[in-house]
């Protein structure tokens, strides 16, 4: 029988426990420090029974126990500040919204920032201590042994000899030679081959086995069957049909059983955290659009007759055709004067753009530099159209000249800002590098880089970095 492997943060309840309880010392510290010491009124009881509930949701939303056991201790004090700050913030929130922050003494909420970060990265120190003595010492391992051919063999070790992992690797068994040979490999033993191999694990302590043949198909089915009827477990390495291990999910799929791959797998509750956020944001945009429509409406007007609003059809997420808005910078007839610039187009690849652009009206500079044309495209967000953060949606005309490999940037909706937009898209000419850009952010995405790339849009939008 095998004991699945915990996944998410209940894999590391221990240290979600720990760090609710060294929450709770820190807030009892910092109202000692306030008040003295003495027993802790049911005001701060309540804030104790909310820090707990705030320190889970930060558990969940920034993967605080994500990889906790391989960091080191730089890494672990970068994590803890991330989770207090999170923690902290909340209580602040928390505070007002229960409106009883005038009740609570700032000083407790001061100490309890440095006392928590002190505290919980000290206790994850220490018990990650005690779990590495442990998986050293082989306390808590399985007896794992690898079944694989001569030419894979080093690259499996090397897959399998994670740090600190919980199964030890107790032999290698070649399957496509009849000799022997080496004693070791990467420090593991050669236990036996291919006419020897039944008879060792007949003979020995082995809890599961790793299958590594993948370029015999049926063996690698026969030997599975075999050691299932035996009782063993059977890991069979999927890692060598070249699909990264966080693009691949086995999964059901209608009544099929499949391997699914992608450039990134998202987390329903990240997904359901990106849309709320695009709503909230879509509704404050939308508000204060409507503020810049009056005040630059008028202007637009006498510089250029024709509409306020300037709409155009976009390609957004594979391949989806939509219609996106802005405020108008440019003159009427621009599109049909766009193919005359062609010539001078800065951009190397599928995009246009051109310093001292002759169709953008005198205003449209402004607005241009401040990205005050863009904000109609709240409206956007709020239909699902596109994202606050995303790739830059590509014209019909653009996209029609794609290849295969640029496809790849509407794999996500479009966004009003991305990846590209806050890494000097005035300095970056060359479109396969935007697509790499874009590439990155769909393999790297979670919310909280969504939140690192909106706080960065609004450091460019008044500082005027990287706006043409």
């Amino acid at each position: 029988m095998y004991k699945e492997v915990i996944i998410g943060w209940f894999k590391h309840f221990d240290f979600l426990l720990l760090d609710a309880g060294l929450l709770e010392v820190s807030l009892i510290i910092a109202y000692w420090l306030r008040h003295g010491f003495g027993g802790v009124p049911p005001l701060y009881q309540n804030a104790m029974w909310a820090i707990l509930v705030i320190h889970i949701c930060a558990v969940f939303f920034l993967s605080s126990y994500k990889g906790i056991i391989r960091r080191g201790y730089l890494v672990e004090l970068k994590k803890v500040i991330e989770h207090c700050t999170f923690v902290t913030v909340g209580m602040i929130v928390w505070m007002f919204t229960v409106q009883e922050s005038e009740s609570y003494s700032r000083v407790v909420v001061f100490f309890l920032y440095p006392a928590s970060i002190f505290l919980i990265w000290l206790g994850r120190l220490f018990w990650k201590r005690i779990i590495r003595i442990q998986l050293i010492n082989r306390k808590i391992c399985r007896k794992l042994l690898v079944i694989t051919t001569r030419d894979n063999v080093n690259t499996t070790l090397n897959n399998l000899q994670q740090p600190y992992r919980d199964y030890m690797i107790s032999g290698i068994i070649f399957c496509d030679d009849a000799k022997i040979g080496q004693r070791k490999i990467k420090g593991v033993p050669v236990v036996a081959n291919n006419e020897s191999m039944l008879d060792y694990i007949q003979a020995s302590v082995v809890d599961e086995i790793f299958l590594d043949i993948n370029e015999n198909p049926e063996k690698e089915k026969q030997l599975t069957d075999f050691f299932i009827s035996m009782g063993l477990t059977v890991h069979v390495n999927l890692m060598s049909y070249n699909y990264k291990m966080e693009e691949r999910r086995v999964q059901s799929f209608g009544k099929c059983l499949v391997m699914t791959t992608s450039m990134k797998f998202a987390e329903p509750w990240q997904i359901l955290a990106k849309r709320c956020m695009d709503i909230v944001g879509g509704i404050i945009g939308l508000i204060v659009c409507g503020i810049f429509i009056v005040i630059f409406g008028p202007i637009i007007k006498l510089e250029s007759p024709g509409p306020i609003l300037f709409s155009q059809r976009r390609v957004g997420r594979n391949g989806r055709i939509f219609r996106i808005y802005k405020i108008r910078t440019m003159y009427p007839d621009a599109e049909e004067r766009k193919k005359e610039l062609m010539e001078k187009n800065q951009m190397q690849g599928l995009m246009f753009k051109m310093e001292n652009d002759p169709r953008i009206i005198p205003i449209g500079h402004f607005l241009r530099k401040t990205s005050i044309d863009e904000f109609p495209q709240f409206w956007n967000v709020l239909k699902g159209d596109m994202s606050l953060v995303g790739t830059r949606p590509p014209t019909v005309d653009e996209y029609e000249q794609y290849e295969f490999v640029h496809r790849k940037r509407l794999a996500v909706k479009p966004g009003i800002t991305g990846m590209w937009q806050v890494s000097g898209r005035s300095r970056i000419t060359d479109f396969d590098k935007v697509v790499a850009l874009d590439a990155a952010y769909i393999e790297q995405w979670d919310i909280t880089l969504d939140i690192k790339i909106l706080w960065k849009t609004v450091v460019q939008v008044f500082t005027g970095d990287g706006a043409m």
